[in-house]
């Protein structure tokens, strides 16, 4: 079953806007638990901007389902995660003055380095996840490296425009193929949200996505546990519906558009 990680950084900005102790991101990971999330993701940027050294300790200690460490090559994080041994981790570019992630990791720089930092996490037991772009060169490279998973960079289907979406989603789909063919675990994310997860979620054999602005957005007027429920329900009925190609019914709950599959039973 494909597997919602919620990835609560933007809880840690709410509460750097105050330099206070709330609200607190572990507060955050357990009702994304309680809503059924299967990971919980957080970026230990290299200035500390939002999630802290502190907590990403505590929710080592205290989450229940899969951490997953977003992380640069940089070497004190490297350490951490070493340490901490989080279920995955996930290797991502990283500049100081960006807002958020603004590409994939470009494998084809420091591959030594690279290589050299997954085989070390690997030996601690860490599962490795490589976020780059659906290039074909890229995922070759994440092959050869040992990478245990590709996480897609959707950002450029995200961000599309109608007119060239279905070629951004194409080049998604013949991106997942690849990973595949490369023996590696297919995840994608960055800028997915309610109304244009569907289509990725139903990638053939998708076994992740991580999402985390749509869901804090709308845990503003839901509660994150609801939130997270409606994530969760949107993707698993798209995988399914790949899965088995059948007619869908578009309805609503709670505001939100999804795809249900339509029952079989007396047909």
């Amino acid at each position: 079953m494909i597997e919602l990680g919620v990835n609560i950084d933007h809880v840690a900005t709410l509460r750097q806007a105050r330099r206070t102790y709330e609200p607190d991101p572990l507060w955050a990971a357990m009702e994304a638990e309680l809503g059924g999330a299967d990971g919980i993701t957080v970026h230990l940027r290299e200035d500390r901007r939002h999630i802290n050294d502190r907590d990403v300790q505590l929710l080592r200690q205290t989450v229940q389902c899969k951490l997953n460490l977003e992380m640069s090559l940089a070497a004190d994080v490297v350490e951490i995660a070493i340490k901490t041994k989080p279920a995955q981790a996930t290797l991502v570019p990283e500049k100081r003055e960006e807002i958020t992630t603004e590409g994939g990791l470009d494998l084809t720089q420091n591959q030594e380095h690279v290589a050299e930092t997954v085989r070390r996490l690997k030996d601690a037991g860490v599962f490795v996840s490589a976020f780059i772009d659906p290039d074909e060169i890229q995922i070759s490279i994440a092959g050869s490296q040992g990478f245990d998973a590709v996480e897609l960079h959707t950002g450029g289907y995200a961000n599309a425009s109608s007119d060239v979406l279905d070629e951004q989603l194409h080049r998604l789909k013949r991106a997942g193929q690849w990973v595949r063919e490369h023996g590696m675990r297919l995840h994608a994310g960055h800028g997915l949200n309610y109304r244009n997860v569907t289509p990725v979620a139903g990638i053939p054999l998708m076994a992740e996505l991580n999402i985390g602005h749509a869901i804090v957005s709308r845990a503003i007027f839901v509660g994150l546990r609801e939130a997270v429920v409606e994530m969760k329900r949107i993707m698993v009925a798209a995988a399914a519906a790949s899965e088995q190609p059948q007619p869908v019914a578009l309805s609503g709950n709670s505001g939100i558009l999804h795809y249900e599959r339509k029952s079989q039973r007396g047909k």
